[in-house]
């Protein structure tokens, strides 16, 4: 079974930083677009950033530019989510998933998905 392990997340006050890992087992990530969602409560999950194979492509929400940053190790096999200067509003779940195009918002092109990360911005 190909499966995504996210970790990193947890309670930041606002203005803050967090950096959040994607790693794999079972399979080479080198190999895929890898994507980060978020999904607050009440919310549909959006996608927040991506990065195609080969790291020529990539992908950043509106709200985040700036701020967020994505990136891959390919020799520690995770992929990366650096995310400064947090807001309130990026409190919610994260989520890694791999597929074969950095599709931005298109959760449905994305193959293997992870169980998610929480991220709490609050004073």
């Amino acid at each position: 079974q190909l499966q995504l392990v996210e970790s990193g997340g947890g309670l930041v006050q606002p203005g803050g930083s967090l950096r959040l890992s994607c790693a794999a087992s079972e399979f080479t990530l080198d190999y895929y677009a890898i994507g980060w969602f978020r999904q607050a409560p009440g919310k549909d999950r959006e996608g927040v950033s991506c990065i195609s194979v080969n790291d020529t492509h990539t992908y950043y929400l509106d709200s985040v530019k700036g701020r967020f940053t994505i990136s891959r190790d390919n020799a520690k096999n995770t992929v990366y989510l650096q995310m400064n200067s947090l807001k309130p509003e990026d409190t919610a779940s994260y989520y890694c998933a791999a597929g074969l195009l950095c599709a931005g918002t298109r959760k449905y092109e994305y193959d293997y998905w992870g169980q998610g990360t929480q991220v709490t911005v609050s004073s």
